[in-house]
């Protein structure tokens, strides 16, 4: 999947780095469109969306470029996730700005999300593979804000609904990853006494 794309970008120079840099600047750009839709025109929303899924592009695309033409670093990796986590966070403080969404939601949709990596993060580093492990993917996460950021283009509560939707599918997620990764240890801790 988008191989072909991952050997253009490569061809055109694009390292997954530059990649990833351009998928941050596409979400933070997308977190503008939605923090002055209230001062425009609901118009900025269908903009938001389509740079939101823009940068979900190169999010995926910087992985399959490190992948496929053996570009992989450990500080590649890092500055990709680090990247994420900013972008996540200005999309989401940009819709609780806004007033899209209650406040309170908001705060646990973008707690939620940025959990979600780092449960993932901390059960790695302890040696556990967590790849699919819960619902709430980073990718899964963006495309339901998408949806709800074009159905809100029409009918506006759509988009609180959907923060609501993505603090409990997220913070879901963690509990999925804490208890996964705790059965997973007391495995490995029991197999090391026996």
């Amino acid at each position: 999947m988008l191989t072909s794309e991952a050997k253009i970008a490569n061809k055109l120079g694009f390292t997954p780095n530059i990649i990833s840099t351009i998928g941050f600047t596409l979400a933070l750009t997308s977190a503008v469109a939605y923090a002055i839709t209230p001062y425009y025109s609901q118009c900025f929303l269908i903009i938001a969306t389509l740079l939101l899924l823009a940068s979900g592009f190169c999010d995926t695309l910087d992985g399959i470029v490190a992948r496929t033409l053996g570009q992989t670093t450990v500080f590649g990796g890092f500055f990709d996730s680090v990247l994420d986590r900013y972008a996540d966070a200005a999309v989401y403080a940009a819709i609780i700005i806004a007033g899209y969404c209650n406040p309170i939601w908001g705060l646990a949709a973008l707690t939620g999300s940025v959990l979600v990596s780092y449960t993932r993060a901390r059960a790695e580093a302890a040696g556990l593979k967590m790849e699919s492990v819960g619902f709430a993917e980073r990718a899964e996460r963006m495309l339901i804000l998408a949806t709800v950021s074009v159905i809100a283009f029409w009918w506006l509560p759509a988009l609180n609904y959907g923060i609501i939707i993505l603090a409990v599918i997220s913070n879901l997620t963690v509990l999925q990853r804490m208890l996964f990764t705790y059965k997973e240890l007391k495995k490995k801790n029991t197999a090391k006494t026996v």
